[in-house]
């Protein structure tokens, strides 16, 4: 939702202070530091992680472009530092030199909005006050399915700005208020790893995602347990019904905390031995989605890869139109239209539906088929490679 300057302002940390003069102590050094590395590419996604679109697009860069100078940005301090090391040249996240490089590069390229040394900081230079003019490419993290005012041209003033689907394309491209060619239809770098890939039978995953308003209204565990997020999977995942029908079948599952609500990690759990509660830093999402025989989820655009890879997905929507009202609005998406797999919004109408998928097999259904078909025409392995050449296109123009 749209948020005032001063609702930002309020969220100011200590941390984006100190990161404003690092980012005035970086400008001329970075303007001498461009002389010697003008093609310089940078890319990252959040501090800790490298699995999403942008560590795609290093890996093949790597591989298939190494002509390219480009400089991943990473906590040196994650588990996933080693991971991105192994692949080409890193930089800590955060630090001094990744000013220095956030400031030369010709290209800063991210799967996340504010894959940036500092979000608040770079959001002031870049967009309020529109001092820094450095070419911004966004990978995305997922689909984008509904309206995102905080992603439109004026809040983000993007060079590239990178879809995965048609409609998803059409809408931006129409609606987000960009000039013609800066959104394109590439498809997601991390797509291309998908192609071809065989799921593990038996296995499921549980990926909600979160609600806005939860860091506001829920200061404690407590006020966190009253909430309808929490209540509605609690009931899910302790009813029953699921665990009988996980045993009936041979099937486990894997419950996974979105990031952002790591801080009530804790509150979840399952009296079900079939269901592995897990942390956001404890799996690969990835791989997880990758191995996983069936999704259930609410309105995690996770399903999209589960999609591309033609497996059932279960909507379990139990606060729509509070999500609807308080998190994000409807945009072109109509999950009863277009949606990958049956929409429930109670407990036992989404293990009801889970039951069904896991008695046919795990397999999509032909309706569902036909329309991941056609909502992904891009499926040849080639994302990495179109965006690329879309990046140096950008990057050709003065």
């Amino acid at each position: 939702m749209n948020e005032s300057l001063f609702a930002k302002l309020k969220r100011v940390r200590l941390a984006d202070i100190g990161a404003f003069f690092l980012f005035l102590l970086a400008l001329l050094p970075a303007a001498v530091y461009r002389r010697r590395r003008r093609h310089l590419w940078l890319l990252c996604e959040y501090a800790r992680e490298a699995q999403d679109n942008a560590f795609a697009l290093f890996c093949y860069l790597r591989k298939e472009q190494p002509q390219v100078d480009a400089v991943y940005a990473i906590d040196r301090h994650s588990d996933a530092a080693k991971t991105a090391e192994a692949i080409g040249p890193t930089v800590d996240f955060g630090s001094f030199r990744h000013w220095v490089y956030y400031l030369a590069a010709e290209v800063n390229i991210s799967s996340q909005k504010g894959g940036k040394p500092n979000a608040a900081v770079c959001y002031l230079f870049e967009v309020v006050l529109g001092w820094l003019k450095n070419r911004r490419v966004f990978l995305q993290h997922g689909v984008t399915k509904d309206d995102l005012p905080f992603l439109h041209a004026d809040k983000a003033k993007l060079a590239l700005f990178c879809c995965a689907a048609q409609p998803e394309y059409e809408f931006i491209r129409d609606t987000f208020g960009y000039a013609d060619g800066v959104v394109r239809l590439l498809g997601f770098c991390r797509f291309d790893r998908l192609i071809g890939t065989q799921p593990e039978p038996g296995l499921i995953l549980i990926l909600p995602t979160w609600r806005m308003w939860l860091e506001r209204d829920c200061r404690t565990d407590e006020a966190f347990l009253e909430s309808e997020y929490y209540r509605g999977w609690n009931a899910f995942l302790n009813d029953p019904a699921l665990d009988t029908l996980l045993k009936r079948t041979d099937t486990r599952a894997i419950f996974c905390v979105h990031r952002n609500v790591s801080r009530f990690e804790t509150c979840f759990s399952s009296d079900s031995d079939r269901i592995a509660v897990k942390k956001w830093d404890e799996v690969d999402v990835p791989d997880l989605l990758t191995r996983a025989a069936a999704l259930v989820t609410d309105f995690s655009s996770v399903y999209m890869d589960v999609a591309f890879m033609q497996k059932p997905v279960v909507y379990y929507q139990f606060d729509r139109q509070t999500y609807r009202e308080r998190h994000l609005p409807t945009g072109y998406f109509d999950y009863a239209r277009d949606g990958f797999g049956p929409v429930t919004e109670t407990a036992s109408a989404a293990i009801e539906a889970l039951g069904e998928v896991i008695d046919s097999g795990c397999r999509m259904a032909p309706v569902y088929r036909e329309r991941a078909e056609r909502f992904f025409p891009l499926r040849d392995a080639r994302s990495s490679e179109r965006t690329y050449e879309a990046i140096k296109e950008i990057c050709s123009k003065r």
